[in-house]
């Protein structure tokens, strides 16, 4: 028997809310929050984006009557542009938020999107010093992303190189060193330097790429060897193997 208590879900009703996630006002103030963190004069700026395109709206309509209309056509462009600034000035201050911070690369990588899929967790570390190689796939090819000082990246960027050409020989690879010093790619440059990226893939060969990198793993790290053991000199234990 159906339970008649299930209140039934029409067609063009809406989903109920999540009341774990925050609203798109909450969402917005949260941002506009962390953006005046970082950037004092965002509110300035906001201001005047407004009544920057009041004012223009205000020179039309004297010119193209009727001046309301145009008023509330500059409105309506100054909030967009007040907008897009804080969506800048909020892009900004993340990035100044993950400075510093493990994975930071990575998070911005996931930040790319535009036919492009970054996965969550690196492809290869460094136990010791804590480096990270991210991947993402797109109708670009590969893109391997270091974070970490250049020194030492660049040796685990080459080794990735070459243990992803011999799964996919024909796909371009591109490899990127994310970081500060000279040569490197700084966190507000790197979805810019993927999205630069020329397409030379169709969608069905990313699939067969993805399928093929699933296959090879999403690691490559190699557990420490004890201090003392020689690799090449341990010898089996044969009677443990016949159960004796």
């Amino acid at each position: 028997m159906a339970d008649t208590d299930t209140p039934k879900r029409g067609l063009f009703r809406r989903r109920p809310k999540d009341p774990s996630k925050p609203g798109r006002i909450a969402q917005m103030v949260q941002v506009y929050k962390m953006a005046r963190k970082h950037y004092p004069a965002v509110p300035w700026l906001l201001a005047a984006a407004i009544l920057g395109g009041a004012a223009i709206g205000v020179v039309v309509g004297l010119l193209l009557p009727p001046i309301w209309l145009w008023i509330v056509f500059g409105v309506m462009v100054g909030l967009l542009g007040a907008v897009f600034m804080l969506g800048r000035f909020a892009e900004s201050a993340a990035f100044e938020e993950m400075r510093g911070q493990p994975g930071a690369f990575g998070a911005v990588l996931n930040t790319v999107r535009r036919s492009w899929l970054a996965e969550e967790q690196p492809v290869a570390i460094d136990p010791r010093t804590k480096d990270l190689v991210y991947r993402a796939t797109g109708l670009g090819g590969v893109v391997l992303l270091s974070e970490g000082p250049k020194g030492r990246t660049a040796k685990m960027l080459e080794k990735e190189r070459k243990r992803h050409e011999r799964v996919l020989p024909n796909v371009p690879i591109t490899c990127i060193q994310g970081g500060e010093e000279d040569g490197q790619v700084p966190m507000s440059r790197v979805s810019s330097t993927v999205r630069k990226i020329p397409k030379k893939l169709n969608k069905a060969e990313v699939l067969v790429i993805r399928k093929r990198l699933a296959a090879l793993g999403t690691m490559s790290t190699r557990p420490p060897v004890p201090k003392g053991i020689d690799p090449n000199k341990v010898r089996p234990d044969r009677r443990a193997m016949r159960g004796r």
